[in-house]
Parts: C-alpha cells; structure tokens; sequence
C-alpha cells in the first residue's frame, strides 16, 4: 500500500471524473490520500471531501499565494475547521518568493498564524517553502515545540544544506512526481541523502505528472511510478519504499 500526502482532489480539475479518480488510485494500491487544503474555501473543501469519501483525509492551511486574501475574521472558522473529524494536519502554509503573489511580510504573518494553530491543535504542520529556504528555517526555529508534533516539507526543492538543516531538527521531507523529469538530477542528489524512515511520497496533483506524463493531469493513482523512481534511486526494493513510507505517513498523520 502506498499513501499520497498531498494532493488537492477539491480542485475544479477533478470536477468531472473524481470518483473514477479515487477508484483508480485505490486500484493502483492506494490505501490513503490526504487532501491538502490551500485556501479557506479549499479547506472547507477538502473536509467535505474527506468526510464523502472512505480513504480521504483532510488538512486545514492558507497557501502563501492566498495569504493576502486571509481576513482577520477567518480566523475563528478556521480554528473551527481545524478540530473537525479526519483533519490530520495543518497546511499548506508557508513562503513562496518564487512569484511573491503575497507580500512576503503577509506570508510571514500568516504562516506564524498557523503554526500557533498547529501548536495549539497539536496537529503536524505541512510547509510550502520555495526559493525561502533561510526565512522558513528561521520562522520555525523559533517554535522547537513542532518537531514534537511534526513538521514535513513538502515537494522538497531545496539544496543539500536545507536538507540536512531540516533533518537535524527533525523534520520530514516530502518528493512529488518531479524526481522523474530528465533534468531532475539535483532533486535526485538530495534525495538519495535522506533516510527511508524521514520520507513521504506525494503527487501534488494535479500538479507535476510524472516524465511521460508531463502536460497531462495528476493524479495520486501516479505515486506507485514515484515509488519506483525512489527505488531506483535509493537501489532498494521497490517493496520497501512502500512499507516504509506507508508506515511514516501513517505515524506522522496518525491515520489508518
């Protein structure tokens, strides 16, 4: 079994075949999926997706895009939706400098605003970081209780230092589909350096299809050519990159 730690099934992309979705990647030997939320109306979202469908969970976040359109009023509804049944996580909150669609004082602003909900809720916490390696580190440094409740990187991009940064201070790292494209070999290098037991797998769908794939839809059916990706790259037994990452994510989330 394999379990896909973030994919955004709520999305309009799914609006036409998600069932036929969710028996794809459940015959594929999906066993979870965990739905991502990256808005106020996605984690409404998500919740009720996750309550509709066997096998779905749900998290509660504010993607840093959208952190510009996150009122001061949200926030009692938000802390509401995240104490609702198969809420498993807080996210995906964070800092994206990449195209800064946010004020990056906004993002920061808000991505501390739910790290106190993740501290609170004592629920793991799910980090977008891109092109913000320092500036996360430095945010969540400030909050050494986290590692206590968990904190992962998701669809991991960062250099070998904020690798071994984040796993010094305990934290997981999450790999997309993206470790399969022909010029993804720094992704590949950092890869092979992090530990079976400090990995999740995802597809971030319907973003970053797999190479072959590319310029089509996602969709979490596609981590089992993930799961072999890692096998090759890490020359270990396709078998255990399931088991392994099947089990973190199943402490991690506390699910299943």
């Amino acid at each position: 079994m394999l379990i896909d730690t973030h994919c955004h099934l709520d999305f309009p992309d799914f609006d036409h075949d998600r069932e036929l979705v969710l028996k794809n990647a459940f015959s594929a030997g999906v066993g979870a999926m965990i739905n991502v939320a990256s808005s106020l109306e996605g984690s409404r979202r998500a919740i009720g997706l996750a309550n509709a469908c066997p096998g779905v969970y749900a998290s509660v976040g504010i993607h840093p895009h959208d952190a510009k359109d996150c009122p001061v009023g949200a926030w009692p509804e938000i802390k509401c939706l995240a104490g609702r049944e198969k809420v498993v996580a807080i996210g995906e909150v964070g800092l994206d400098f990449y195209r800064n669609i946010s004020e990056p004082a906004k993002q920061a602003e808000i991505f501390k605003k739910f790290i106190g909900l993740a501290q609170e809720t004592k629920l793991p916490l799910i980090v977008h970081s891109r092109l913000a390696q320092d500036q996360t580190l430095e945010i969540l440094k400030d909050h050494p209780g986290l590692s206590s409740t968990g904190v992962v990187i998701h669809c991991f991009s960062g250099d070998i230092d904020f690798l071994k940064e984040c796993l010094y201070r305990g934290y997981f790292v999450s790999f997309t589909c993206n470790v399969t494209y022909k010029k993804a070999d720094a992704i590949r290098q950092v890869l092979g350096y992090v530990p079976l037991d400090r990995m999740f797998l995802e597809t971030d769908a319907p973003y970053l299809s797999p190479e072959g794939k590319r310029g089509k839809r996602n969709e979490p059916a596609n981590i089992v050519e993930l799961a072999h990706a890692v096998a090759k790259i890490k020359q270990v037994d396709f078998d255990k990159v399931c088991e392994q990452t099947t089990r973190n994510a199943k402490l991690f989330f506390k699910i299943g």
